[in-house]
């Protein structure tokens, strides 16, 4: 979830399209137009309608430093976990597949019996969702808050301090998902690598990656990635080619575009000012108008006491600039067949049959007790409309997420699904 950087890379400015060329574009199909596909023997599920399920094996009680280890249990206890009822309850909405994230800093800093607890632990959550009849994608997310286990010391490079460890571990989990079944789990050994678009270290360190989970388990479907976050940039500047020999393979991009309104109110976006006190951004755009968002972007500074007037009045000014660029767009729904157009395109060019390319998150942040954020209406037609060109293209997708704050429950306790976002996705609400 790494915001993009730029106006033009946010709103779309890019060569016009047509409304006519746009839809057509989105709808017309590309299986026919494809020849042999690279790395996509028809091994392993077939991917089309998935949700992940963080913070299963997430939000960890790491030690602060200058340790390096957790406590045990390394996972917050209170943390929302699925039942077997939940997972049931997935598989009756139209769900084929839930998408499990798994932070690998406990699994690579218990050793021996405690470890093997960890992976029997995960052995036992994949089982949990085969048996409710939901394929498993099992996604190694490295959590880039940690002060340890952490990408940099992981996956940024293979001179990395534990790269070395890191694909051990990729290739042990890859090996007991082969052991389970073969043809209904998939291993996603990296999340949103952190290297530049087209950057060559990425390349090396997913070749090298892929090799170690390859050579552990023959015939399991692996995915692979661009660098950029996952992002459609990376994605076109990854050459699958010389990745042909580690099929089957399914290829994963992110997808929150545009960004001021996913991730409005998101309170851990830092690194930028203004979501801070984003809200009231509507979607589509014509939605709502600039001066209502401003004046509830307004009411959200004025009351936040933690920021300094003068911190405030400049992410003020920027918020204003943004959120100008975002009404003088005017993005719609094919703000998104436009953006996704260059996922066709790259897979068009490279043969890749569109029902192997997963996108692996998309979503947006929700109005409730924790974040004032997007409406619920405004929320329910952005997903809807996202949800209709991603299938539109062929692709497939997995929903981000089942619990907290981008979640398909509307809270963490009664974990009742949401029924506008159900609809939206094009699902059933459960028995």
């Amino acid at each position: 979830m790494r915001p993009s950087s730029g106006p033009a890379a946010r709103y779309g400015d890019a060569p016009p399209v047509t409304r006519r060329s746009a839809l057509a574009a989105a709808l017309g199909g590309l299986a026919a137009t494809l020849g042999p596909a690279l790395g996509q023997e028809q091994a392993g599920p077939k991917l089309r309608r998935g949700i992940s399920v963080w913070p299963w094996f997430s939000l960890t009680t790491e030690y602060p430093a200058p340790r390096t280890d957790y406590a045990w249990p390394p996972f917050q206890e209170q943390r929302p976990v699925p039942t077997r009822d939940d997972l049931h309850r997935l598989a009756q909405t139209g769900l084929d597949f839930i998408r499990i994230p798994v932070d690998p800093g406990p699994f690579l800093s218990f050793e021996g019996t405690l470890r093997t607890r960890l992976l029997d632990q995960l052995d036992a959550a994949v089982a949990m969702g085969l048996a409710a009849g939901l394929d498993v994608v099992v996604n190694l997310q490295i959590n880039e808050a940690t002060h340890h286990w952490n990408g940099a010391r992981l996956i940024a490079g293979p001179q990395a301090p534990s790269f070395p460890a890191y694909k051990a571990l990729a290739a042990e989990i890859a090996r007991r998902m082969r052991a389970i079944h073969p043809r209904r789990i998939v291993l996603e050994p990296v999340n949103e690598p952190p290297q530049e678009c087209g950057s060559p270290v990425w390349h090396t360190v997913q070749r090298e990656i892929l090799s170690a989970a390859r050579a552990a388990a023959p015939g399991l479907t692996l995915t692979i990635t661009g660098g950029c976050g996952s992002m459609v940039p990376g994605l076109d500047a990854l050459d699958p080619a010389p990745l042909r020999s580690f099929g089957p393979l399914v290829t994963i991009v992110h997808f929150y575009e545009p960004y001021l309104f996913t991730h409005q109110g998101a309170p851990w976006m830092r690194g930028e000012p203004i979501y801070r006190a984003l809200n009231a951004v509507p979607w589509p755009s014509s939605a709502g108008s600039l001066e209502h968002t401003l004046a509830a972007v307004r009411r959200r500074m004025a009351a936040d006491r933690e920021r300094r007037p003068a911190d405030k009045a400049a992410a003020y000014a920027e918020t204003e600039a943004k959120l100008r660029e975002y009404f003088d767009a005017q993005p719609d729904r094919l703000f998104l067949v436009h953006g996704l157009s260059a996922v066709r395109d790259w897979a068009q060019r490279h043969r890749i049959d569109p029902g192997r390319i997963l996108i692996g998150e998309f979503g947006a942040l929700r109005s409730d007790a924790r974040y004032v954020a997007a409406g619920a209406a405004d929320r329910a037609r952005y997903i809807r409309d996202l949800r209709e060109t991603i299938e539109g293209y062929g692709f497939g997708w997995a929903f981000w997420n089942l619990f907290d704050g981008f979640g398909l429950v509307t809270d963490d306790v009664s974990r009742a699904f949401d029924p506008a976002i159900v609809a939206a996705l094009g699902l059933r609400m459960p028995n």
